[in-house]
C-alpha cells in the first residue's frame, strides 16, 4: 500500500523542514565565518614572514662570522706588535733593531686597516640587528592579532553552538511526534536532494519555486488529503494547505 499520512502530520514535516533549514544555516555560518579568512590571511603573513626572518637571520650570522675571523686577525697582529715591541726592547743591534721597525710599521698599518674593516662590519651587523628586530616584533605584531581574532572566532562560535544546540533540541521534540515511516520518507528525501518537505503555496513548490502546471494542480486537487505527493521538480514531500490554492 502506498504511504499515506494525516494533513496534520504532514504539515509537521513543514516545521520539520524549518528546523533542518536553520541548521544547516548555522552550520553554514559555523565554516563561514569572517575570522576564519582573517585567520587564514595572518598565517600566510606570519609563514612568508619566518622565511623572511629566517633569511636575514642567515645574512647576519655571516656577518658574525665575518666579524669574528677579523677580531682573530686583530688579535694576531696585537699578539706580533706584542712580540716584536718586546724584542725590540731586548735587542742591542742596529740592524736587528731597524728591521724590528720596520715590520712593527707594516703590522700597525695593517692593524689599523684590520680596525677600519672591523667597524664597517659592526655596523653592518648593528643594521642587520635592527632589521631582525623588525621582523620579529612584526612577528609578534602577528601572533597577538591572531590570538585576538581566534578568541574573536571562538565566541562566536560559542554563541552558534549554543543556537544549534537549542535548534536540534526543537528538532529532536518535534521529530518524535512524527510517524516513523512518513519521517522515514522524509529523511531519505532530504539526504539524497537537500530537502525534505516543501510547502505548495500559490501553486508553487517553495522548495523549486517552480509553478506547477494546471494538469498537475488537478491532479493534486483530486488526490486524498492523506495521499502522499512528492514535487516533481525537487522530490520533496509536497505539502498542501490553505495557503495551496487548491
Amino acid at each position: 500500500m502506498a504511504l499515506t499520512a494525516s494533513p496534520a502530520d504532514q504539515a509537521l514535516l513543514l516545521d520539520l523542514q524549518a528546523f533542518d533549514t536553520k541548521i544547516s544555516q548555522l552550520e553554514h555560518r559555523t565554516k563561514k565565518l569572517p575570522q576564519h579568512e582573517g585567520l587564514i590571511t595572518l598565517k600566510q603573513h606570519r609563514d612568508k614572514l619566518q622565511l623572511t626572518l629566517l633569511e636575514e637571520r642567515g645574512i647576519k650570522e655571516d656577518i658574525e662570522l665575518e666579524l669574528s675571523r677579523i677580531d682573530s686577525d686583530v688579535k694576531v697582529v696585537d699578539a706580533r706588535i706584542a712580540r716584536d715591541s718586546a724584542r725590540l726592547d731586548a735587542t742591542s743591534s742596529a740592524k736587528d733593531a731597524a728591521a724590528f721597525e720596520h715590520e712593527l710599521t707594516a703590522l700597525r698599518t695593517r692593524l689599523s686597516n684590520l680596525e677600519d674593516i672591523e667597524l664597517a662590519v659592526m655596523e653592518r651587523l648593528e643594521a642587520q640587528q635592527k632589521v631582525v628586530d623588525n621582523l620579529i616584533e612584526q612577528g609578534d605584531n602577528l601572533v597577538a592579532e591572531s590570538s585576538e581574532l581566534e578568541a574573536s572566532r571562538d565566541e562566536a562560535l560559542k554563541d552558534i553552538d549554543a543556537e544549534l544546540t537549542t535548534v536540534r533540541a526543537g528538532r529532536a521534540a518535534l521529530q518524535s511526534t512524527i510517524p516513523e515511516d512518513l519521517l522515514a520518507l522524509y529523511e531519505r528525501q532530504r539526504s539524497r536532494y537537500g530537502t525534505g518537505a516543501s510547502l505548495l503555496r500559490g501553486g508553487v513548490s517553495l522548495a523549486s519555486g517552480v509553478k506547477l502546471l494546471e494538469n498537475e494542480m488537478q491532479e493534486i486537487r483530486a488526490a486524498a488529503p492523506e495521499s502522499i505527493i512528492m514535487c516533481a521538480s525537487s522530490e520533496a514531500i509536497l505539502v498542501r494547505t490553505d495557503q495551496s490554492g487548491l
